[in-house]
């Protein structure tokens, strides 16, 4: 038996592996896709403290051999339910098997919504193609950029790049947004924010890099719009149906719970982008691992009295 099971190998589960082990516990981190969660799709991290410039891919390699070498074992699996049979004693079922865990840490992150027109168009991601502004604008510098996006996220995205870009275009689906009004009151304002109500980004150009957007007018028109860079906003869902039981769920699927990392079952917790929270980043998601494996080995020191 674990002592800590961690669903997801991101940088909160990762991170929430490392405190465990440094704690002394025996850990399991299950991964369903590819470890490193959405940050290794990233060419450059520069946002994180004490780091001037990292790719994604390394961030997340660097982390994974730092678990590995404090004996973390990692599994590629996907969990698909997660059952309390008493204090203390968690089964975790998953596509091949199932594991026994002490305590259980929840860090299944997120997934970015996809347009359709990016089918076929993958090798672009990460080359022309972004979902995080706050990640990867700042290399856009001075450079016309696009984002696709009615919301919150759209909006605050625009204003975000148009302090640093030359010009931002936006495409939106509808001929409003769904934002909050502050900052529709301010993306108007802005000189630099072009837009473009009413389109349908039907495919992109480029093959190494992206060198275009191509979309459809209100009268079906299509169009093409040079830029070198994208921002998709249109959204992020969490994954979280297999953990319903052992924790609440929000309307939009995110499992509910505070700066504590604790979820309504004892012994459960969650860290990272798939639980309620206002900022997704990897410093906010390496915090919720440190806290969740943290309030664990708490958890786990409680059962011994």
């Amino acid at each position: 038996m674990y002592d800590i099971i961690v669903i997801g190998g991101g940088a909160a589960g990762m991170t929430a592996a490392l405190y465990a082990l440094r704690n002394g516990k025996k850990v399991l981190v299950l991964e369903g896709e590819s470890l490193g969660g959405q940050i290794a799709t990233s060419p450059r991290l520069e946002n994180f403290p004490s780091i001037k410039e990292i790719s994604g891919e390394a961030f997340a390699d660097n982390l994974f051999d730092q678990i590995t070498s404090l004996g973390a074992e990692v599994e590629i699996e996907r969990a698909v339910h997660v059952e309390k049979r008493g204090e203390g004693d968690f089964y975790v079922q998953t596509e091949f098997g199932g594991y026994e865990g002490r305590s259980v840490i929840v860090a299944a992150g997120v997934k970015h919504k996809h347009l359709p027109a990016e089918r076929g168009h993958e090798a672009l991601v990460g080359k022309g193609i972004y979902y995080c502004a706050v990640c990867d604008g700042p290399f856009y510098k001075g450079k016309e950029v696009a984002v696709v996006g009615d919301a919150n996220s759209a909006l605050q995205y625009a204003l975000l790049l148009s302090g640093y870009c030359k010009k931002v275009t936006m495409f939106t689906l509808f001929d409003k947004f769904f934002g909050d009004a502050s900052l529709v009151k301010a993306l108007r304002a802005k000189e630099n924010i072009e837009v473009l109500p009413e389109t349908n980004v039907v495919g992109f150009a480029g093959e190494r890099e992206l060198t275009a957007v191509e979309y459809t007018d209100k009268e079906g028109k299509r169009h093409k719009k040079e830029v070198p860079a994208v921002f998709i906003a249109i959204g992020q869902e969490p994954d979280n149906a297999a953990f319903a039981n052992v924790a609440d769920l929000d309307a939009a699927g995110y499992i509910v719970a505070d700066e504590s990392c604790k979820t309504k079952t004892a012994g459960v917790f969650v860290a990272g982008d798939c639980r309620t929270k206002a900022v997704r980043q990897v410093s906010t998601a390496v915090s919720d691992g440190a806290i969740a494996a943290t309030n664990a080995s708490l958890y786990l020191e409680s059962l011994k009295n």
